[in-house]
């Protein structure tokens, strides 16, 4: 790989970086649950960076939250492992490996599979988001939350926001796909 798209690929894995923290903050007020744009920029990483490069994005987003920058939606610090919450940021980088690698096996993604890769990154997201909650809540805070309550609470709440988040993002990844591939040449 030539230096000059090193250069470009670490700046853009950089600016992904800075937006999934920014989405952290990005809050818009819903009747039930506040939606934050996180999972929207996790997901855009993957569809146009791919999978490898925008699992290392939301990678070194949580690194640089794990280090003590307040880049979380509820601060940071090695600590935040504890919050049940956690697993959502794990699941962000799995996530965002898949949505990238569904999205870009062919060269010119259409909208079909640009939302089968942001729905199975959102399965995974719930996947992590939800096991870590129950595991940390139940085994480690000692604050027992059951099946119902999970299901509630962490995902029923939550999902609608999200989805709307997959459809603007198949949206997004249809239009800039094709600029970052060509950018590229």
């Amino acid at each position: 790989m030539m230096h000059a798209e090193k250069t470009r690929d670490l700046t853009m894995c950089a600016l992904f970086v800075a937006l999934i923290a920014a989405g952290a903050f990005m809050r818009i007020p819903t009747p039930v649950v506040p939606l934050t744009l996180q999972l929207l920029f996790t997901m855009m990483a993957g569809l146009v960076l791919g999978g490898k490069r925008g699992a290392a994005a939301v990678g070194a987003y949580i690194l640089i939250g794990l280090l003590g920058l307040p880049v979380f939606a509820e601060g940071g610090g090695p600590a935040y492992i504890f919050k049940p919450s956690f697993g959502y940021l794990i699941g962000f980088a799995v996530a965002a490996y898949a949505t990238g690698t569904i999205a870009n096996k062919v060269p010119n993604p259409g909208y079909a599979r640009l939302f089968a890769a942001n729905f199975a990154g959102l399965g995974i997201i719930y996947l992590f988001g939800m096991a870590y909650c129950y595991l940390i809540s139940n085994f480690y805070l000692g604050t027992p939350l059951g099946l119902r309550p999970l299901f509630l609470y962490c995902f029923a709440m939550t999902v609608p926001g999200d989805i709307v988040l997959c459809v603007l993002g198949a949206f997004l990844g249809k239009r800039l796909i094709p600029i970052i591939k060509n950018s590229r040449m």
